[in-house]
């Protein structure tokens, strides 16, 4: 765990207009358990990576945008990697940022984390978007490396305790937009009533520099973004399985990076 009185940042977007509702205050947490073969964030994995931060620091910086997410019926979003792996220093931001800042508190996360670690996270969060890779088991090794069993868990811990919950799911032709799967999955879903929204995202390539950088394989090569008429196609089966698909965004260009 992390030391409480500093976190692994990655990286900071200060108007962040995708990462749950509203105007938002992104912070990418450093280090992540899963090895997904499409990720953005390819240097984000390593735990020691990043910079340094306090709560403090983060606070301080925050204060200088509070109007605008307040104004957008936005807040504070913590991703990554994985947030939950600094699940203590999360928790004091988060706590912070509402007790002071009277701030929307969002995680964003994978939902591969130990229950144990984030229920006094969870507390103080007000919305988690998980991110499901894919609903098949062997798919979803071959995508993320890792089981989906721990994930499992963790969302059922999401229901026990009625927690607001988005859905994000990536389409990526030919691994995840099989039609059966997703059929699958929207009737998977149904069992989880604290389930708000199913976001549904098309994969892109915008990260591969990083590997290439990092002296990486991007294991997607050749991997095409898929069309709009399958993205269509995708919502209107988890609209058909009674989900809305429709997440609220807010027009920003003064999206900015740490």
């Amino acid at each position: 765990m992390i030391a409480l009185k500093k976190g692994r940042i990655h990286s900071i977007e200060t108007m962040g207009t995708v990462d749950g509702p509203g105007i938002r205050y992104v912070v990418f947490t450093q280090g992540c358990p899963m090895r997904c073969v499409f990720c953005h964030n390819r240097d984000a994995w390593d735990p020691k990576g990043g910079n340094q931060m306090s709560v403090d620091e983060l606070i301080e910086d925050i204060r200088h945008y509070v109007p605008f997410y307040k104004s957008s019926g936005g807040g504070i979003t913590a991703t990554g990697g994985e947030p939950v792996l600094q699940a203590e220093f999360v928790k004091a931001l988060f706590t912070r940022a509402k007790d002071e800042l009277g701030l929307n508190t969002t995680l964003d996360t994978s939902g591969f984390a130990e229950i144990d670690k984030a229920k006094e996270l969870l507390e103080v969060t007000d919305l988690v978007i998980l991110s499901i890779k894919h609903v098949d088991e062997i798919k979803h090794r071959q995508i993320t490396g890792v089981s989906k069993n721990k994930i499992l868990k963790f969302m059922e811990y999401l229901k026990e305790i009625n927690k607001p919950t988005w859905i994000r799911y990536v389409v990526i032709p030919g691994l995840t937009d099989a039609k059966e799967d997703i059929h699958r999955l929207a009737e998977f879903l149904k069992d989880f009533p604290n389930i708000q929204l199913v976001d549904v995202l098309p994969y892109h390539t915008m990260g591969v520099y990083k590997w290439v950088a990092m002296g990486l394989d991007y294991p997607l090569e050749g991997i095409p973004a898929p069309d709009k008429i399958s993205i269509k196609e995708i919502k209107n089966i988890f609209r058909e399985h009674g989900f809305n698909t429709e997440a609220p965004r807010e027009e920003s260009n003064l999206v900015t990076a740490m």
